[in-house]
């Protein structure tokens, strides 16, 4: 099964779902970015792959924006060449609209992570032979305030089905791409691998989120992340 084809059938499981208070705005990128995000699957996630990276839900600035997986506005169609037309979701937040690639704002756990596979690989092509980034979850949820809620603080009763699709969708990536081990981006995305590979046989791992929230990140992100993939026996080329 190709990656489009299991992206349009996670999109209509996750449409059917419903999220009460605090959540306010279901924002989901696969339909109203699907010409983006269908053109990154295109052309990025033919496999096999050595690792897949994921992460855990789309960011307010980023994915919701372009569609793409850490997707910041600026690095996606600047390095990856990506800059298709952008919807708007049905209800939208008035504190977080859609501007797709118009968007002012930075994602900094996509110029975090898209600008350190730059830096190291230089061109998508070499990162791309090597490397898919993927997110667990499509949907970006958000309060009345316009925080971004993360999956794992749902109510039991609307994360089951959700992780239940979720995983549905991960299980088929994984069967399409045939990854050597898959990479959790935080400790959240981390678990959800696995729970939804156990007994497949793929192998896992972490790196750490490079989300601006851990001071870590902000200060020692890409050595953390070299060194837990070198840990995961994953190599990477020399500088």
């Amino acid at each position: 099964m190709d990656l489009v084809r299991i992206s349009r059938d996670l999109c209509r499981a996750v449409a059917r779902l419903e999220f009460g208070p605090p959540v306010v705005h279901v924002y989901n990128p696969l339909a109203y970015a699907r010409a983006p995000h269908e053109r990154y699957l295109r052309a990025f996630g033919a496999g096999p792959r050595e690792a897949v990276l994921l992460g855990m839900n789309p960011g307010p600035f980023g994915m919701a924006q372009t569609g793409v997986p850490f997707g910041d506005p600026h690095v996606v169609r600047d390095w990856l060449g990506i800059s298709d037309a952008v919807g708007r979701p049905e209800r939208e937040h008035p504190r977080r609209p859609i501007l797709g690639f118009g968007s002012p704002r930075h994602e900094v756990s996509g110029t975090r992570l898209w600008g350190w596979a730059r830096d190291t690989f230089g061109e998508p092509a070499r990162f791309f032979a090597r490397f898919f980034v993927a997110n667990y979850c499509p949907l970006c949820f958000l309060e009345a305030s316009g925080l971004n809620r993360t999956p794992d603080k749902l109510p039991a009763a609307e994360r089951v089905p959700l992780f239940a699709a979720c995983d549905d969708a991960l299980r088929a990536l994984c069967a399409a791409l045939q990854p050597r081990v898959v990479i959790g981006v935080g400790a959240f995305a981390a678990a959800r691998a696995a729970a939804a590979l156990a007994g497949t046989g793929v192998r896992l791992g972490r790196i750490p989120h490079p989300s601006p929230a851990s001071p870590r990140a902000n200060v020692a992100w890409a050595a953390d992340t070299v060194a837990a993939l070198a840990a995961l026996g994953v190599s990477l080329p020399r500088r």
